[in-house]
C-alpha cells in the first residue's frame, strides 16, 4: 500500500467522522457532551484540511475548477425553484 492510498483512505475516514460529530453535536441535549463533540469536530476538520493540503501538494487530489458562468447558471436554477 502506498502513501497516496493511505491518505485517500484517511481522508474518507475523516469525512465520515465529521458527519458523525456534526449529527452528534446537533442532537446532543447535554451541554458538556455538545462541547466535547464540537471540539472533536474542529480537531477532525483540521486533520481533514491538513490531509487535503498534503494530497493536493503531491497532486493526489485533483481539483476541477468550474467556470463562473456554470456557477451562475446553477444559482439561477436554484433561485427559480
Amino acid at each position: 500500500m502506498n502513501d497516496q492510498i493511505l491518505l485517500d483512505n484517511y481522508l474518507l475516514i475523516l469525512k465520515s467522522t465529521v458527519e458523525v460529530y456534526v449529527h452528534g453535536t446537533l442532537e446532543s441535549s447535554n451541554e458538556e457532551i455538545r462541547k466535547i463533540l464540537k471540539e472533536s469536530l474542529n480537531e477532525t476538520l483540521t486533520h481533514q484540511a491538513n490531509t487535503y493540503d498534503e494530497m493536493t501538494r503531491y497532486g493526489w487530489y485533483q481539483i476541477n475548477n468550474v467556470e463562473s458562468s456554470k456557477i451562475k447558471e446553477t444559482l439561477n436554477k436554484i433561485k427559480q425553484k
